[in-house]
């Protein structure tokens, strides 16, 4: 199904790097041999939106645990690290992101977190490369190729997609707001993914539960029967208009053919 996925995706979305598979990892499982480890085997840390930047830009499946992650945000929302008074009274925002510790400690409040250690990793690898059973699949794209998946997943029961913003720890909501809610989003890359997932200013990025996948599928194909597409077709049945001085050409071979 995996592969099936993403040769839908090749073909009707066109991303332009892996599409992911993601899992998350409790302490009783055992990674394959083929899994790398940021700390282990390429010796340094991470964040977790490299994690992501790393497996869909390289192709490689990747996992990553406290030891192999150096972004202390990530490490509280993650479970990874407890939370601490430090985190929640605000102080990480207040003067970068917000303008108090009470305005940071309300963003705080609502980024998406998992408990202390309910998972040991996240798992990240491309789709058809994948030797795990996801969680969910996230896609980074331009805005018209996340428009266009937005379409597919709607697709079968209309309405409107809802997500949310703050501007940081986009990882949260790729895995634990997308898990906890059992709903895709559309993820708006974070500060943080920009500097050290080197995400474009040009790319946005969906995640989708797992088990969406025949859905998916589906609404790829439905939209696509409709007249969805993409690249996105422009319209370009119209006649253009000149500065008023070329048409003096008309006027010139006009009178040509009258001399003949």
């Amino acid at each position: 199904m995996l592969r099936k996925l993403e040769e839908a995706l090749d073909l009707y979305v066109r991303p332009g790097s892996f599409p992911l598979a993601v899992r998350m990892v409790k302490e009783d499982e055992v990674l394959s041999e083929r899994t790398r480890r940021p700390h282990k085997d390429l010796h340094f840390q991470v964040a977790i939106c490299q994690t992501f930047a790393i497996a869909r830009r390289y192709g490689w499946q990747i996992a990553v645990g406290a030891e192999d992650i150096n972004c202390p945000l990530a490490l509280t929302a993650f479970g990874f690290k407890e939370e601490i008074e430090t985190f929640s009274c605000g102080e990480m925002c207040a003067g970068m992101f917000t303008e108090t510790k009470p305005a940071g400690a309300r963003t705080e409040a609502e980024v998406p977190k998992f408990s202390f250690r309910e998972y040991k990793y996240v798992q990240a690898a491309p789709m058809g490369r994948a030797d795990f059973v996801p969680h969910l699949y996230l896609i980074y794209g331009n805005s018209a190729q996340i428009m266009r998946l937005m379409t597919a997943v709607l697709y079968k029961e209309g309405g409107y997609l809802t997500s949310k913003f703050s501007g940081r720890l986009d990882c949260a909501d790729i895995c634990i707001e997308t898990m906890r809610t059992g709903k895709p989003q559309v993820i708006l890359p974070c500060y943080g993914d920009r500097v050290f997932g080197q995400t474009q200013d040009d790319e946005m990025a969906m995640a989708i539960p797992a088990g969406k996948e025949e859905e998916l599928i589906a609404g790829l194909e439905g939209t696509h029967k409709g007249g969805i597409r993409y690249p996105v077709p422009t319209y370009l049945r119209y006649s253009p208009q000149y500065p008023k001085h070329y048409y003096k050409l008309f006027e010139g071979w006009d009178k040509e053919a009258q001399k003949k």
